[in-house]
């Protein structure tokens, strides 16, 4: 086990995007706190308040104040969920940083899972998500999506991996220097590589059955997975292309064998139609698409921030020395120590150690 990853010399950051949540953040306070002092973790609990306007954000403050391990990022408008997760990674100062949603899907009892594997020098441990409580269709949508982009994609994306999971500090590190806008939290945590594993979760069902991301919003980000992580929108078209030359040349063979051998007109209106409607179609999609990858290098290019913040809040937070302060602190002492070392060869006894 490594020692730097037991209870006594680290501190456990866990980090809930929020938006619109009002009845589940005194429980989850409650379930994660208790859970984490169980195993007698030092932590703190960030919460991203994205834009929230259901009263979330006065209970927030109310939880910060009476609380000492919550912090509150705020959001000056609502900005979406994977700037929420981005922020809550730059924000959080734990050696290990914990992702999970504020609907309750998340069980927070799965914290113990996932600190036992870090102990056991995982430094990524993402949650297997099992016995999902969405209806039918929606189930469905989830798992064709997970097995499309799996296939598709350029790095091995785990099924049915989404958000919640634990990230060791350097792993944050590494994704928070990414420069990209266009963010899939999970296709990054696969990527950036290390050593990780799954935990099956049981997907508990959401507390109020109120979804807070649209089918619309969900497709936005299977969108932004599929293009992120893949080029098979791009290179697809040579597939479409070696086809549509392939239907070009039947079409002008079958025309010509009845114009020089059998003789018989051939009117061909309809069909001539709806090739043309086809290809037509097919040049659209490719204009679309190559618009898209287009629109994304736009994007990063004029480099808007991903989220503005507009207040963060905190009472009496359990912080940690950045590496600068400890470098500096470190520096001061041995600094100090030569000096006193100095004036005590020297005879000076009012500078000795003991002072």
């Amino acid at each position: 086990m490594n020692l730097n990853r037991t209870p006594s010399a680290a501190f456990i950051s866990v980090v809930l995007p929020v938006y619109n949540e009002l009845q589940a953040l005194p429980i989850l306070v409650e379930r994660i706190s208790s859970t984490l002092d169980a195993g007698h973790w030092r932590f703190e609990i960030v919460f991203v308040n994205d834009g929230s306007t259901d009263g979330s954000t006065q209970e927030l403050a109310h939880l910060s104040q009476a609380h000492d391990f919550v912090r509150i990022v705020s959001f000056s408008r609502n900005f979406g969920h994977q700037a929420a997760v981005q922020a809550g990674m730059m924000a959080a100062q734990g050696d290990a940083i914990i992702l999970m949603d504020s609907d309750l899907q998340d069980d927070p009892h799965a914290l113990t899972d996932f600190l036992a594997a870090w102990q056991q020098d995982f430094d990524i441990v993402y949650a297997v998500r099992t016995k999902r409580k969405e209806h039918a269709c929606k189930r469905f949508l989830f798992d064709s999506f997970y097995r499309i982009l799996n296939a598709i994609s350029s790095v091995r994306i785990p099924v049915d991996a989404g958000n919640f999971s634990l990230l060791d500090r350097r792993v944050v590190e590494t994704i928070n220097a990414l420069p990209e806008r266009d963010r899939y939290f999970p296709g990054l945590r696969s990527w950036a590589g290390f050593r990780q594993t799954g935990i099956e979760v049981e997907r508990c069902a959401r507390y109020d059955d109120v979804p807070r991301v649209s089918l619309l919003g969900l497709f936005r980000l299977a969108k932004t997975a599929m293009f992120s992580f893949s080029n098979v929108p791009l290179t697809m078209f040579y597939a479409i292309g070696g086809l549509s030359f392939c239907v070009s040349l039947i079409l002008a063979g079958f025309a010509l064998y009845h114009k020089l051998i059998t003789g018989d007109a051939i009117p061909g209106w309809t069909s001539t139609t709806i090739v043309v409607s086809l290809f037509g179609a097919i040049n659209s999609l490719g204009i679309a698409i190559l618009g898209e990858y287009a629109a994304r290098i736009y994007d990063q290019v004029r480099a808007r921030p991903n989220y503005i913040v507009d207040e963060i809040a905190s009472q009496n937070i359990r912080t940690l020395p950045t590496p600068a302060e400890n470098s500096a602190a470190v520096t001061q002492l041995l600094e100090w120590l030569q000096k006193n070392q100095e004036q005590t060869h020297k005879g000076d006894p009012s500078q000795s150690m003991s002072s």
